[in-house]
């Protein structure tokens, strides 16, 4: 039998998605807490993995199982055996053809960005920061011109595996909201650290630094020397994943709008 389950968390005080041998993961605290009420052990796949420090509103995994159970046990019963900070949502029996990886075919993240001169307090591991002020406009502009399928070798990390570093990204929204500036971004897949890098330069066009073509010379350099720092995990969400309607799996908060969280403070 397999199983879905769409899940949040907050990964603070975890080593990313991927189980470790140190057992700091994410994968292991949840295949932890399904394998006590499944009564034997289970293995979860997981939409996509998060990196150390990053969260997500909207997560996918599916898992098989021989033991038979309430959804209502894969979804409250697991949460009694997880941590508050990773929550399961949603569950479903479902067809042993959908595959949490293989069957999706967007993926999208929300990048929250402090814009105040004073570093945060409260949501210190929950948003980005940056102390100078920024011209929506301009990054506006820029973000522009990273709008359709390119190579992106400039925007991925040095250790990223992935054998091409061609990606099509369909959407870069950018919208001020108070002191928070929310980056929205919709993409087929994602190489290792593109979000933060991607981040990393219309910062540094809105702070002035660069002009808006400068992004579009960066793309064309594939040159990740060439490119900002990477920005801090804290800020990145991964807030939805995208499935053939066949498969009836929740929006939840995949909705076309940001998640309310940060805005409403």
């Amino acid at each position: 039998m397999r199983i879905v389950l769409i899940l949040e968390y907050d990964g603070s005080s975890y080593c990313g998605w991927q189980s470790q041998p140190e057992r700091c993961s994410i994968q292991d605290q949840l295949e932890s807490a399904l394998s006590r009420i499944a009564q034997e052990t289970i293995r979860v796949t997981t939409a996509g993995r998060t990196d150390t420090g990053v969260h997500a509103f909207y997560q996918v995994v599916h898992f098989d199982t021989a033991a038979t159970r309430p959804v209502t046990a894969w979804v409250r019963g697991t949460n009694a055996f997880l941590p508050h900070d990773i929550s399961v949502l949603w569950a479903s029996i479902i067809s042993e053809e959908f595959h949490a990886r293989y069957s999706a075919y967007e993926r999208r993240y929300q990048y929250y960005l402090l814009n105040r001169p004073v570093r945060p307090g409260c949501h210190h591991q929950k948003v980005g920061w940056f102390h100078e002020a920024l011209d929506l406009s301009s990054m506006q502009i820029a973000a522009k011109k990273l709008i359709g399928e390119h190579d992106f070798s400039a925007f991925r990390a040095a250790e990223c595996q992935s054998k091409s570093a061609i990606r099509k990204l369909s959407r870069l929204d950018i919208s001020r909201h108070g002191n928070i500036l929310l980056f929205d971004l919709t993409a087929n897949a994602f190489l290792h650290h593109m979000v933060r890098n991607i981040v990393g330069c219309l910062v540094y066009i809105g702070k002035g630094k660069y002009s808006a073509d400068w992004t579009k010379s960066l793309l064309n350099s594939c040159d990740r020397t060439l490119a900002p720092p990477t920005f801090s995990p804290a800020g990145l969400y991964l807030a939805g994943i995208t499935y053939d309607s066949k498969w009836n799996l929740p929006q939840l908060h995949q909705e076309n709008k940001p998640n309310n969280y940060f805005l409403t403070r």
